[in-house]
């Protein structure tokens, strides 16, 4: 098994020991903060359907308000400020704007957002933007969701209305934030919305949701974007647990499975032919020209990342009761996989600029004196810039780096029950509190090396 080390996070690293046009940010999703799931003309997604299934969110919660940003939003945009990021990645909730996905666009919407962004800019904040963070409006699924190839020319059309209202504004955008999730999880797994277990289904959803990806980046370009595109993916390192061929054919197709399948396509025109055997019947209907499509040049690639993966042929591997140290997602603390994947996808592929588009822990906090001594998660961060540092260092071309999360929100199938925000929130009072990872990430953005010396 690997082992990657890092320098332990007392090691000295400052703002400054980052290029000057480095991007530092906070990152949110719409569904995870922003509540009013019914107000002022917003149309159900396949996440407000998915969470009235029994027992489908382990609290038996909903997004109906969350952290009601949709109605804090000059609160939650004066935290940002007090951050000293330069950027706020947050997502564009399609059934707000467009609620059936097709056919009338929401004015009041469109208005919300229009708040959004100016409040941003008013700061000096830039407003880094996702199209799709999972929340399909739920009469598209209703109609085949993602399978259904009409989905797509949805899509297209929703991010050439977001551009032609905010493109003078949008200073990044992403298209898709993690399709695997979205294809795998909610379509083959079916612990994610819209909790499909069809594996052929899923597999047509992911091509789809590239071939989206790949049409709107094309679309955008015509209609004159100048703002940088991308795609944010959920990437990982698979580890075989031990150097047995099984194993390690075990760890090769899951990886074919997570990050080459989706990979491929975007900078190399072509599925991984393992994982396209491996699918045998259920391989996606993939039109002459799609490969093509997907593979439209984009300006950076978003990278996600939260821990590696051990592969086992045998069974699960677990890494809490192999003694790792975990978050409270049960996620071992790997930040050396960082470094690994960035230097891989950077040797592997010819990716332009990278951007670690998420990247944070969830533990579990507690409110002391109107203080959270988050201290497990500052040095979470602490060690991941490290890796990201390190990655520079051997030439990887990294752009900038967003926190998850700006809020404790929303976390899908676990409800409320998971942290991963640097600002707390008691979900009685919207009270927001700046844990002390906010306050030292403030500091961080604050100061150069020689003011810390």
């Amino acid at each position: 098994m690997p082992n990657h080390s890092l320098p332990n996070s007392s090691v000295s690293l400052a703002k400054d020991h980052f290029p000057s046009d480095f991007v530092w940010g906070v990152a949110t999703s719409a569904f995870q903060i922003e509540g009013a799931a019914k107000l002022d003309g917003k149309g159900p997604s396949i996440w407000d359907e998915f969470c009235q299934i029994p027992k489908a969110i382990s609290d038996g919660s909903n997004g109906d308000v969350a952290c009601d940003h949709y109605h804090l939003l000059e609160t939650d945009l004066d935290l940002i400020e007090q951050l000293n990021v330069d950027a706020y990645r947050f997502s564009i909730s399609w059934p707000r704007v467009r609620p059936t996905g097709a056919g009338q666009w929401n004015e009041a919407g469109l208005a919300f957002y229009d708040r959004l962004f100016d409040g941003l800019l008013k700061r000096g904040i830039k407003p880094y933007v996702t199209l799709n963070h999972w929340d399909l409006p739920a009469a598209l699924q209703h109609q085949g969701g993602w399978a259904n190839r009409e989905t797509v020319e949805r899509f297209v059309e929703y991010a050439q209305l977001i551009h032609a209202r905010f493109g003078d504004r949008i200073a990044s955008l992403v298209t898709h934030n993690e399709p695997w999730v979205m294809a795998t999880l909610g379509n083959e797994l079916g612990i994610f919305a819209p909790g499909m277990k069809d594996r052929a289904i899923a597999a047509q959803a992911s091509h789809h949701l590239l071939l989206s990806h790949g049409l709107a980046v094309r679309a955008l370009r015509a209609a004159g974007a100048a703002y940088p595109l991308g795609i944010a993916l959920n990437l990982s390192p698979m580890h075989a647990v031990t150097a047995s061929a099984e194993d390690h054919a075990k760890a090769r197709l899951e990886d074919g499975k997570l990050l080459r399948w989706y990979m491929d396509p975007l900078f190399k025109k072509s599925y991984p032919a393992d994982v396209w055997s491996h699918l045998g019947a259920d391989a996606p209907t993939v039109l002459q020209g799609d490969l093509d499509l997907i593979a439209a040049p984009i300006d950076f690639l978003g990278i996600n990342y939260y821990s590696r993966t051990i592969i086992s042929a045998e069974q699960p591997w677990d890494a809490k009761s192999n003694g790792k140290p975990v978050t409270d997602m049960g996620w071992e603390i790997y930040p050396a996989g960082l470094t690994e994947l960035l230097v891989r996808i950077h040797q592997d592929y010819q990716v332009p600029t990278m951007f670690v588009t998420e990247n944070g822990a969830a533990f579990k906090d507690q409110l002391i004196n109107n203080r959270i001594h988050d201290l497990e998660r500052t040095d979470y961060l602490k060690q991941h810039l490290l890796a990201i540092h390190a990655a520079m260092q051997q030439g990887v071309n990294m752009g900038g780096y967003l926190v998850w999360s700006l809020l404790d929100n929303f976390e899908w199938a676990c409800g409320y029950e998971k942290r991963f925000g640097i600002v707390h929130v008691d979900y009685q009072t919207q009270r927001r509190t700046l844990k002390d990872s906010a306050l030292w990430y403030q500091d961080f953005l604050r100061h150069s090396s020689k003011e810390h010396s």
